[in-house]
């Protein structure tokens, strides 16, 4: 009550802060006159100026005022668009690393230029993030004529294009991109082997569109690059027809957590059945034998029991892709983890395709975070302001619209069942058709829009529907769901970021009806009649009262609830919403609290009768809402606290993968690893404070041969008098630098160098990619501690930091192998032979909690691939084989991948045949 009367005398801190923001606006307006007046030239050399102003030791927040206003004309000559005062404000906050909170319609797009030409200025690069290319592309073609005017150059970062013009488009003052392509590509940079094969620059400023999406949603998800793993498709085919024979009564369902488990009685009947097919070993199912037939069945109950067909994912064209949970998109070469996948294609009939291994990973929290500095925008964020100021310390500030909302929400109604609330939705549809009113509906699955829409088939309504299988044409339906009588079913936000504009959009109808249509005065006039024809129709729409969103189920997370609501009454325009709610709804089945449920079936509801809107029906709705969205905040931390354990291993490795790349030599990395071998191996074998009788001479021994390659007398060396440690270390250092040394005399110095580098490199490459798989396996299991009363992160925190000590023990065990190994051979350069090109390295976003994948773009493409060949070094100098190869490697010469095919035809990778290094 108190804060109520505080707020209403002083204003909330929200209020406070945009009231102080309005200052600098007006000293923006105050060089309005003076920019206007300005030629074209004149206002181009800006940028010039203020990188000389820059230059002089002025910061970003002095040109700010006069940076502003030289966007803001610049937007008025290339777009006819100038920026409000309250999108000023928005560009201030953004400038600040802060989140504007801007409603559906005012103009986020614009704002966004204000801050990122500013930023731009200081020549390091801005990153603008979107949720998907088309927005990526669209933006930067769109807003790019202010930045180009300016004499700013503009990239995009899209899949399927070119490393090349990746660098390009890294390389430009401003660069949009989609949040999964750039930290694919901060991934995949730390998996080359030389900086100019790297397209990223040092991180600067990111401003991230759609900051709830995809700091918030997507952020419970790590991108993940993975290889592929041996085939076990016959072995997916087998569970699965096992697990089909299984009954409701022999498993346990977890709809909350999307788990599934066997019962007593399942697992006694699973037993059985595995025996009959021969899969089991010995009598009992969870025997350590079995532990890879255990997770082939729990995958393949949940792809039978969990996993629904049309609602998570799709078969087209003989493949299963995944439905995106927030979007409702198809992604196509994206693929679920842990054998899910494979599991759902058993379940499905169709092609199985092998398993991957993770060779790099990243949270968007912690990629984000490497920014100086982030901002973001949106037209939901209050709701997690906590969040994003806990995880990213970002502030949340709302920006007032620049018209008065006169959108109408109405309360919810609720029904007994969905077919009863999908007959009483489609009525209503009607008569608000009827009278010309655009209508949207927004479902929360393909099968929900699909089954709407037979509804409206029935009632005669004719309309569109977007969803997962049409999304080619998403933003093209959205942006004319406004038109006079359009009914336009959306599942779950799709086309957001897309404009709704009352009587349709003069760009795209221009697009689709005048495409082929030549410049010229006919084009002209035809323009000319769209946009009476738009503006007639729109005022018929502002007649019949605006968009009418009509939403058929409430989402979990009241943000999304919110952007639909948003999408109507757009700059002051007027607009309807409501939500049509059932006892069958997902939210109120699994989340909603008993009484609800009791109430309900209690009430004396006719069938396909509505219950009277009620304030407490709704306040038992949010109270769901509230639930799963502190579920889900308690997921994201947990996926931080775990990634940030990753993320300093991450940090050490990619941080020397950097160093190694960039030095000239790494012979005195080889060397220390080498000596510290040695040092290793005479400590377990004489451990201080025993005497030479004690010593291991013989495991010594088996060692030094084994490691260095070397066969030292230690008899005679034993024989001597005041024999110590110390004297074996010093002895064994030498005779391994004096072996090495004669080995490489005859090599050429800048071969050797690139020999050492490319070892180096690909033992850490190779120990990190185990090492992650090993973190993975640890990750799934560790909150078994918890029955031990022991607190599942700090143990994953010691185990992490162990298994870490001890990965850097085998890469410098594996390196002073290889080196000491290593035989070479001069051959002539000897004619290239076609070989089968490498497959491509898969990325994915996957949630390591429920294994759901929900990125929003397609892979990055056939040039993501990463091959391991030792780079730069020429065909006709010395190449290096091991002793494993042997002297006699045909193929040594040859410039060939050290993933691909060997050519000798054996079936087996080249580097674990003819080209393997020990």
């Amino acid at each position: 009550m108190f804060g109520a009367f505080a707020k209403s005398v002083f204003g909330s801190s929200n209020d406070r802060t945009v009231k102080s923001l309005r200052k600098t606006v007006e000293r923006i307006n105050s060089f309005e006159p003076t920019i206007s007046a300005m030629s074209d030239d004149e206002l181009r050399n800006q940028t010039v100026l203020f990188r000389q102003r820059l230059a002089e030791g002025q910061t970003l927040d002095d040109l700010l005022p006069e940076a502003f206003a030289t966007v803001r004309e610049a937007a008025k000559r290339t777009l006819g668009q100038r920026h409000y005062d309250v999108q000023m404000i928005g560009g201030i906050v953004l400038h600040r690393g802060e989140i504007a909170e801007m409603r559906t319609g005012e103009g986020k797009t614009l704002v966004a230029t204000l801050a990122t030409y500013l930023n731009a200025l200081e020549g390091k690069g801005v990153h603008v993030v979107t949720v998907n290319d088309y927005l990526a592309r669209r933006d930067c073609d769109w807003m790019g004529r202010v930045y180009r005017f300016l004499g700013l150059t503009t990239g995009t970062i899209v899949p399927n294009i070119d490393e090349q013009e990746r660098r390009a488009a890294y390389d430009a003052d401003i660069t949009y991109a989609t949040n999964n392509e750039l930290g694919f590509d901060y991934l995949r940079d730390n998996m080359k082997y030389e900086r100019d094969q790297m397209v990223q620059r040092p991180f600067n400023f990111a401003i991230v569109d759609e900051v709830d999406s995809i700091l918030i949603d997507e952020a419970r998800t790590p991108l993940i690059i993975s290889g592929p793993t041996d085939d076990k498709s016959e072995l997916y085919i087998a569970v699965d027809k096992l697990v089909k024979q299984l009954v409701p009564d022999d498993y346990e369902k977890d709809e909350k957590q999307r788990n599934i488990t066997l019962t007593e009685e399942g697992t006694e009947k699973m037993e059985r059945l595995l025996e009959g097919a021969g899969l089991l070993q010995g009598a009992n199912l969870y025997d350590f034998e079995n532990t890879a037939v255990v997770h082939h069945v729990n995958q393949a109950l949940r792809a039978n029991a969990m996993f629904r067909r049309d609602i998570d994912y799709i078969v087209k064209d003989g493949k299963v892709i995944i439905i995106d949970e927030f979007t409702g998109r198809m992604m196509d070469g994206r693929r679920w983890s842990d054998g899910l996948h494979q599991a759902v294609e058993a379940k499905e009939g169709v092609n199985i395709e092998p398993e991957n291994q993770t060779l790099a990973s990243i949270t968007f929290q912690n990629y984000f975070r490497m920014y100086p500095k982030i901002s973001g925008m949106t037209g939901t964020a209050s709701t997690e302001a906590g969040e994003f100021y806990d995880i990213y310390k970002m502030n949340v500030v709302t920006i007032p619209t620049n018209l008065p909302i006169r959108r109408v929400d109405e309360e919810d109604l609720f029904y007994k069942s969905t077919e009863d609330k999908f007959a009483g939705i489609a009525r209503t549809i009607k008569e608000h058709q009827a009278k010309g009113q655009p209508v949207l509906v927004g479902t929360v699955s393909i099968e929900k829009s699909e089954l709407l829409s037979e509804f409206l088939k029935k009632e005669d309504v004719p309309h569109s529907v977007l969803n997962a299988r049409f999304h080619e044409s998403e933003a093209h339906i959205v942006a004319q769901a406004g038109r006079l009588g359009a009914v336009t079913i959306a599942t779950n936000m799709a086309g957001r970021g897309t404009d709704i504009q009352l009587g349709g959009n003069l760009e795209l109808r221009v697009d689709d009806e005048l495409k082929d249509m030549p410049e010229g005065p006919e084009r002209e006039a035809a323009i000319t009649r769209i946009k009476a024809e738009i503006e007639e129709e729109r005022q018929q729409v502002l007649e019949r009262g605006g968009l009418f969103v009509l939403a058929t189920e409430r989402h979990e997370s009241r943000r999304i609830d919110n952007q639909l609501r948003g999408r109507s009454g757009r700059q002051g325009d007027p607009g309807l919403s409501r939500f049509y709610l059932s006892l069958d709804d997902d939210l109120l089945r699994i989340f909603g609290p008993d009484t609800l449920f009791a109430r309900m079936m209690r009430s004396s509801l006719e069938d396909g009768e509505a219950l009277p809107p009620s304030k407490w029906m709704s306040k038992a709705i949010e109270t769901a809402q509230k639930k799963v969205e502190a579920r889900n905040y308690d997921i994201r931390k947990q996926v931080v606290e775990y990634d940030d354990v990753m993320n300093d291993q991450r940090k050490v490795i990619y941080e020397q993968r950097s160093d190694i790349m960039d030095a000239e030599t790494v012979s005195d990395v080889v060397t220390d690893m080498r000596h510290e071998t040695v040092n290793v191996l005479v400590g377990n074998a004489c451990p201080p404070g025993t005497y030479p009788e004690q010593w291991d001479i013989a495991g010594l021994k088996a060692e030094t041969e084994r490691l260095l390659n070397l066969t030292p007398d230690f008899d005679a060396w034993l024989a001597e008098d005041h024999v110590e440690p110390e004297m074996l270390e010093e002895r064994l250092v030498a005779l391994s630098d004096a072996a090495l040394e004669e080995r490489v005399a005859a090599l050429n110095e800048q071969s050797w160098k690139q020999i050492e580098k490319s070892i180096l490199l690909q033992n850490l490459d190779h120990h990190w990619k185990e090492h992650l798989a090993t973190l993975d396996a640890l990750r799934q299991v560790v909150h078994l501690r918890a029955y031990a009363q022991k607190t599942p992160i700090n143990e994953y925190k010691q185990e992490a930091f162990a298994l870490f000590e001890r990965m850097l023990g085998s890469i410098r065990e594996d390196v002073t192998y290889t080196i000491s190994h290593l035989q070479f051979q001069m051959n002539e350069p000897s004619p290239a032979i076609d070989l089968p090109e490498l497959p491509d390295f898969l990325t994915s976003h996957i949630d390591p909690l429920t294994g759901e994948d929900n990125s929003a773009d397609i892979d990055a493409g056939s040039r993501g691939f990463i091959t391991t060949t030792i780079p730069g070094l020429p065909l006709s100098t010395p190449r290096a084989v091991s002793d494993a190869a042997g002297a006699d490697n045909e193929f040594a010469g040859l410039d060939i991948s050290r993933n691909a095919p060997c050519p000798c035809g054996s079936g087996e990778k080249y580097k674990h045949c003819h080209g393997a290094l020990g």
